[in-house]
């Protein structure tokens, strides 16, 4: 029997996480299988996933050629995409069903709140519906997509950085890209003991590139320093 929903979580070196997110997503209600793809982890991150009860796709690394890594392996009649450290609301996937039920509908994903207390977090969460109406909806928001869209739309591009934004051209084309109000949790890690207007002028700065026709492969060699840690 195919589940309703396919949770594809990809992940690089995140053991101390995994479990947390694989936890809520098995509290995401409806009939669902949870799937990490791994791009070669060195700290258990695998095993960890296993003992939660996912399955464990090994994939070359890269956010976007792990995703689609992802998506080939699932056999779910939708494929939802979440980060290793972003939390799934609860009912979320019977959300996305319910969505789903209208034809109409290629995609869509969800509000997005920061944990925490600091400054960056509580921006970020307020910056987000803001970028949403200009169209830009990452994939820590817990983007999510009719099986038969994602084949037509190509799939995740195998680029390290705004195969999100690719992803979602892609949906407009096809249908309705909608919003769900329920939150995914997502960690501010990223703007963690360094200068969050630093950071955040960076990607600002990265993502005028990217709109002005600059390839992502390119950009992705300007992100890894951003991150700091590891993050996919």
């Amino acid at each position: 029997m195919h589940p309703e929903v396919s949770i594809i979580i990809p992940t690089l070196n995140e053991a101390r996480s995994i479990g947390a997110a694989l936890g809520a997503a098995a509290r995401a209600g409806g009939s669902v299988e949870l799937i990490v793809v791994d791009g070669g982890s060195t700290d258990g991150t695998a095993e960890a996933a296993r003992a939660a009860g996912a399955r464990v796709v090994a994939a070359e690394r890269g956010r976007g050629a792990q995703l689609h890594a992802g998506a080939r392996a699932a056999r779910g009649r939708a494929l939802w995409f979440l980060h290793a450290d972003t939390l799934a609301p609860e009912g979320g996937a019977d959300a996305i069903v319910a969505a789903l039920a209208d034809p109409r509908v290629a995609g869509g994903n969800f509000s997005v709140r920061f944990d925490g207390e600091a400054r960056a977090a509580r921006f970020l969460t307020w910056l987000y519906p803001q970028l949403r109406r200009l169209g830009l909806c990452y994939g820590d928001s817990g983007i999510f997509v009719r099986r038969e869209a994602y084949e037509r739309a190509g799939g995740f591009k195998p680029f390290p950085i705004f195969e999100d934004l690719e992803l979602l051209r892609a949906l407009w084309r096809q249908g309705r890209v909608v919003h769900l109000a329920a939150e995914v949790v997502t960690s501010s890690r990223r703007f963690e003991g360094r200068s969050f207007t630093w950071t955040f002028t960076r990607w600002s700065f990265m993502q005028a590139l990217y709109w002005l026709g600059v390839h992502p492969n390119r950009l992705g060699r300007m992100y890894a320093p951003i991150r700091g840690r590891q993050k996919t």
